[in-house]
């Protein structure tokens, strides 16, 4: 009794009403035989009786056998009544607690990004609707339900730092992190959650890459110590375009432009091949144009050389910044 007691409420419902039309079937089978031969025509009699469909194929004509009809059609119509409610009302709440961020996520190799403003905004939209179609779960705790409509974006309702909201995000499955600075913080303990919830990532899985978002020069330090594999300073990137502003608009204007198309080209790395090595780079970048490539620069280890001058030679270890159509 006690793991009937246990079962949702749906499959309890279900099973009174299964029993009861079986109960009722065998019953008119056994007090009009002549009409009811077989069990399962009586079954079948209680089925379409209690769920008031009433074909009339088999109907019962002794005082006892409608007795019994009407019986069935006050317990048997209200149980299935009550299934097809408990039915409709698990799968409401199903797509509420979806929508609301409480369903964990299930799949794998999918990109978390943490907080919700603008730039997530823009990153979960570019990410969507993009050709490769990751699948993205975005975890905040400010908003009551999911922001976007996009099929392929989870929401979790919840606090990034604690254990039980990552996990229900699926952080040992995950592909990459995005940590956002909090902009209902200031920007100080804005970049003091990020990096809690950095040390929270790390905590559960610390081979998974995280990116995150610092406001404060002097935290980016300390958010290197906490693991973090990429450093986003965005204060420093406005002060930039904001003091360039001031000596040249065009150049400004020109840069966002430059942006704008980026977004939808790809900026990557790419390793040296051993045909591309003890190549200059003056040479590579004509062999590249023709491609439809554009070479920026090199990466070397930590530093990054854009357009280095000629004679520049490209190194085994080195990474070539490009652009790709």
């Amino acid at each position: 009794m006690s793991r009937f007691i246990r079962l949702p409420l749906v499959l309890r419902i279900l099973t009174i009403a299964l029993i009861v039309i079986f109960i009722f079937g065998w019953l008119v089978h056994l007090i009009e035989p002549d009409n009811f031969p077989k069990l399962a025509d009586g079954i079948w009699w209680a089925i379409i009786t209690a769920s008031t469909v009433g074909y009339g194929d088999f109907v019962p004509e002794t005082a006892l056998g409608r007795f019994t009809g009407v019986v069935l059609i006050m317990t048997g119509a209200g149980f299935l009544a009550s299934y097809f409610v408990a039915l409709a009302t698990a799968a409401v709440t199903k797509q509420n607690d979806f929508l609301e961020g409480k369903v964990a996520y299930k799949g794998a190799d999918h990109i978390i990004v943490i907080g919700w403003n603008e730039r997530s905004r823009e990153i979960l939209n570019t990410i969507c609707n993009g050709t490769d179609s990751h699948y993205v779960t975005l975890i905040d705790e400010t908003l009551e339900s999911n922001p976007l409509a996009h099929k392929n974006l989870h929401f979790i309702q919840g606090r990034a730092n604690r254990d039980d909201v990552l996990l229900k995000a699926n952080i040992h499955s995950a592909r990459k992190v995005i940590i956002t600075a909090d902009q209902n913080k200031n920007e100080l303990h804005a970049d003091m959650n990020s990096i809690l919830t950095l040390l929270a990532i790390k905590g559960l899985n610390h081979k998974l890459p995280c990116i995150v978002e610092i406001l404060t020069a002097e935290q980016s330090e300390n958010a290197r110590r906490a693991g973090a594999d990429e450093i986003i300073q965005t204060n420093l990137l406005t002060s930039f375009v904001m003091i360039n502003s001031i000596t040249s608009q065009e150049l400004v204007n020109s840069f966002l432009g430059l942006l704008n198309q980026l977004d939808k080209r790809k900026l990557t790395f790419q390793p040296a091949s051993e045909e591309l090595i003890n190549q200059s780079f003056l040479h590579l970048s004509q062999m590249f144009i023709i491609e439809g490539i554009l070479l920026l620069g090199i990466k070397r280890g930590e530093e990054t050389i854009l357009n280095p001058p000629h004679p520049f030679i490209v190194a085994g270890e080195d990474q070539l910044i490009v652009i790709m159509n």
